[in-house]
């Protein structure tokens, strides 16, 4: 059975410069990150996450996160499809799960599952 992509999520964008990314989103949003430490930094932008990581590759692009409920699943999923799984499910905290997988045409795709997400948030 096909996973069902819920929706967007989250966008992670690479930034080597974590303290000037972060200085820029956060004059160009107009506040402060609600997450704020050495390995990420995140926003909350009408509900959805704006996420910065100091070591993410700049020339991957920015990756989209689409809500799924089994992100191993869905990795499998795009796997089988000629995917390559380019980060495996992992917890990074709350019981938020992530994993990525490069397409046959060699784009990032991101899979996120959040319990604590709310479209209306």
């Amino acid at each position: 059975m096909a996973p069902e992509l819920q929706g967007l999520r989250t966008v992670i964008y690479p930034s080597p410069d974590l303290a000037s990314a972060k200085s820029w989103w956060s004059e160009f949003l107009g506040f402060a990150p609600h997450f704020d430490e050495p390995f990420y930094v995140g926003f909350n932008v009408g509900g959805y996450e704006l996420g910065l990581v100091p070591d993410a590759d700049p020339s991957d692009g920015a990756t989209a996160y689409w809500g799924v409920d089994d992100v191993a699943v869905a990795l499998s999923r795009a796997e089988a499809g000629g995917g390559e799984v380019r980060e495996a499910a992992h917890d990074v905290g709350g019981g938020i799960v992530v994993g990525s997988v490069r397409t046959p045409q060699g784009s990032l795709v991101g899979f996120i599952h959040n319990p604590h997400f709310s479209a209306s948030s």
